[in-house]
């Protein structure tokens, strides 16, 4: 199957789920990611739920990052060039939704991508290798390439890994862990 094939899949099964699923099944991601040894870095790059697209629900987890004190980073995506800039979620820090629904920092403490301790990645799928399959526009595998190579990188989904292995090209960055309701997977974690 080709990854526009596994795009359409699980954003048809991402469209099924309801309002209190997508909740409930959150809410169970953020206890999961809970039971990971990730909490002792300083600054954790999150992205802000699309809830057009049915995202997981991150505010959750940004209640547990600022109710452990850490230093939590957000981002603007830049649609030309594909690129994004990253800014320090603060309480003066304003949003606004840009044409894709994607909640952005208008204003805000820019901070470069070698600051970055934590990553936690939106998907569509993910398989049991640690590939992921996104949106399609690559801002995420040219993101991640420009973090630190310890950088812990995190996807969240709702669903399981697929029983099949993506075709991957040299531009594609794989997971450390996925965090699903279910279970924690973990991809060659050292």
């Amino acid at each position: 199957m080709t990854k526009s094939k596994f795009r359409k899949k699980y954003k048809a099964l991402r469209q099924n789920l309801s309002s209190e699923t997508i909740e409930d099944q959150s809410l169970a991601i953020a206890n999961n990611l809970l039971k990971l040894d990730i909490w002792n870095f300083d600054f954790y790059h999150i992205f802000l739920t699309i809830e057009e697209q049915k995202e997981v629900n991150t505010e959750y987890i940004l209640n547990i990052l600022a109710g452990k004190d850490k230093n939590i980073v957000i981002s603007k995506s830049n649609f030309e060039d594909y690129s994004m800039s990253h800014y320090l979620l603060t309480d003066n820090t304003k949003l606004k939704k840009n044409t894709y629904n994607i909640p952005e920092p208008v204003n805000g403490i820019p901070i470069k991508t070698t600051q970055l301790d934590v990553v936690f990645v939106p998907l569509l799928a993910f398989d049991k290798l640690g590939n992921r399959i996104g949106y399609g526009k690559g801002f995420y595998d040219r993101f991640l390439s420009n973090c630190k190579p310890n950088t812990v990188k995190i996807g969240l989904s709702f669903f399981e890994a697929d029983t099949h292995n993506f075709k991957t090209s040299t531009d594609d960055i794989k997971l450390d862990y996925c965090v699903t309701p279910r279970k924690n997977y973990r991809f060659n974690v050292k």
